[in-house]
């Protein structure tokens, strides 16, 4: 579903990313793990075509993303580190225009408040202001504005920094429900318990170039932390 294939982006000088080689399937997590500089957000940043790569592609379900971006678009929902919403607005009525222009109808109210429930928000949230909401309820939002879309794949750069471990669990749980629908997610994320709880595979950028890649399932949280801690800062857990 995604895919980039000698991925490289240059600003002058700065190799920012070198030649990255990546896939995610259908119902699967990739959490990018790197300290700040390493090529995550770029990585991300090329997927949603806000940059352009220097040389290489970044595919969406085939669609080279530089080369077809609206019909790329189409295919991705995307969740920042804070999900920008209109703060005038209820969080159904954010629901409602974006995914109306997202889709280009208008769909039932009845469809978007059960999209909310199921993306974890109380329903007597839903008709409130979004000004009012905290960082963990903008979260939910965005999800449900991605099953709005009926998104193929889910790109998120940082979604739990600053959330309370309530709220980082309660999105891990979103982010499994994504999975089973069968998106491709693909997260840039500091957090390596939310990288071993919820992600199928993990890759390491050490200063743009993808270091290690390696299924969750074949290190404990001890031994994440130490491979991390060695490849992004050149030292070993105690």
């Amino acid at each position: 579903m995604l895919e980039a294939n000698d991925l490289t982006k240059r600003y002058d000088q700065h190799l920012a990313l070198d030649r990255l080689n990546l896939k995610v399937a259908p119902g699967e997590i990739f959490c990018l793990l790197g300290g700040n500089g390493a090529g995550k957000t770029t990585t991300i940043n090329l997927f949603l075509n806000f940059i352009q790569p220097t040389s290489g592609t970044a595919t969406v379900n085939g669609i080279d993303v530089a080369a077809r971006p609206l019909e790329a678009k189409r295919q991705i929902a995307y969740i920042p580190e804070t999900v920008m919403l209109y703060g005038s607005l209820s969080g159904i009525e954010n629901l409602e225009y974006f995914s109306k222009l997202a889709l280009g109808v208008k769909r039932p109210r009845a469809e978007l408040l059960d999209l909310l429930v199921q993306a974890g928000l109380a329903p007597d949230a839903a008709p409130r202001r979004v000004e009012g909401y905290s960082k963990g309820m903008r979260q939910k939002v965005g999800i449900a504005i991605a099953m709005a879309r009926n998104a193929r794949a889910l790109l998120l750069d940082e979604p739990t920094s600053g959330l309370d471990p309530q709220a980082a669990n309660e999105f891990a749980r979103l982010l499994e429900q994504m999975k089973h629908r069968g998106v491709a997610i693909l997260m840039t994320t500091h957090d390596l318990f939310l990288a071993k709880q919820t992600g199928t595979r993990v890759g390491i950028m050490q200063r743009g170039v993808l270091a290690a890649m390696f299924g969750t399932d074949t290190v404990d949280h001890t031994e994440l932390e130490r491979i991390y801690l060695d490849l992004s800062y050149g030292k070993k857990a105690a």
